[in-house]
């Protein structure tokens, strides 16, 4: 007889604006696991704030502290729920890390809804324009989440407490 192992780690994907955090925070009372999110994780992989290593070193540098961050959600002792970076799927190395690191959750959100909700967030690679940097961003980027996905989910018109809930049954 085989056994189904439950994943003990669920890894939030998709663009800024999804809902990572927020989902993360919901699925993490659901379950009792912590949740970390991208941000903190790359603090302490490379001892800088996202903020600062986009200004100060630029996109590559940070593409290196967001690999870096995702070996610690890895590597990290589980169950845990990790907040990715967005732009983590644009290495296939990294693509091919997640899939073998957890249950990788895409939440995957229509630009109209992405632009709602980054409007008037600090998020400095946005610039003046969030819609055209999102549209820029979001470039080729829905098939590479597809390919990292355990599970897809829609989250333009569910609130995250239903997002968490449908989450947690699939695990």
């Amino acid at each position: 007889m085989t056994s189904v192992r439950r994943p003990d780690r669920v890894l939030l994907v998709g663009m800024m604006g999804a809902g990572k955090t927020t989902v993360g925070h919901a699925l993490s009372c659901l379950l009792g696991w912590p949740y970390f999110d991208n941000d903190e994780l790359l603090a302490r992989a490379v001892g800088k704030d996202t903020r600062r290593v986009q200004l100060e070193d630029g996109e590559r540098a940070l593409r290196r502290a967001e690999s870096a961050a995702l070996d610690v959600a890895l590597t990290e002792g589980g169950p845990l729920i990790a907040g990715v970076a967005g732009g983590i799927v644009l290495d296939p190395l990294d693509v091919q890390r997640l899939r073998d690191g957890g249950f990788v959750v895409w939440l995957r959100a229509d630009l109209t809804t992405l632009v709602k909700r980054v409007v008037g967030t600090d998020r400095p690679w946005l610039g003046s324009d969030p819609l055209q940097a999102l549209q820029k961003l979001h470039a080729g980027r829905d098939v590479l989440y597809q390919s990292a996905a355990s599970l897809i989910v829609d989250v333009d018109e569910l609130p995250p407490d239903l997002i968490a809930l449908g989450i947690a049954r699939q695990l």
